[in-house]
């Protein structure tokens, strides 16, 4: 059992290495705070959407932001697009789940606002179709996926590839990426 205990945290710290190792990444996290930072300071919004683990991500990262992460600031406007259940499933009966965060982008986004969708796979219909419909509001769109990015690669602006398959791992490292980020926009926000 200690083998497997280490050879899980061993995984773990492969793909931390190589997301640090990997300069392109790093910038794109860089632009991403730079554009959360640029639609906050704008009475903009953050929208979050994710299935399973990824929703639970996009829920964690709203309430650092809406909350606080690290310092006491005012609160940021950041939502997770899976919260209201009630929605969630009207939309789901009377339009099908492929709908559920892309209808209520409509009615939630606007232009200079910021969608982030989280797929490990990057494949989620239901996210990839939100992250269409905010291209069209002119929102900004920022993927977190798995190393393909999948058909996220298509509808975001910036899109970060975690470079792993392993879904655990994946997720591990955007809840990483998003304490980094929530991190430096509470820097920006502070000051």
């Amino acid at each position: 059992m200690l083998e497997y205990i280490r050879k899980i945290i061993n995984d773990s710290l492969d793909v931390r290495r190589a997301l640090m190792s990997d300069e392109a990444l790093l910038r794109k996290i860089e632009l991403i705070a730079g554009a959360c930072i640029h639609a906050l300071g704008n009475d903009h919004k953050i929208l979050f959407c994710g299935n399973g683990g990824s929703a639970a991500d996009a829920q964690h990262l709203a309430a650092e932001l809406t909350g606080r992460f690290m310092k006491d600031r005012p609160a940021l406007y950041a939502e997770a697009l899976h919260v209201n259940t009630s929605a969630l499933t009207a939309i789901a009966n009377d339009f099908g789940y492929d709908q559920v965060f892309a209808r209520q982008v409509e009615a939630m986004g606007r232009k200079g606002d910021v969608l982030v969708g989280l797929s490990t796979s990057g494949n989620s219909q239901n996210v990839v179709l939100a992250m269409q419909k905010a291209r069209k509001l002119e929102m900004v769109t920022i993927g977190m996926s798995g190393s393909t990015g999948g058909k996220l690669t298509d509808v975001s602006d910036i899109l970060i590839c975690v470079p792993s398959d392993n879904t655990a791992r994946i997720q591990e490292v955007h809840m990483l990426i998003g304490h980094i980020l929530c991190g430096i926009i509470e820097d920006a926000v502070c000051r």
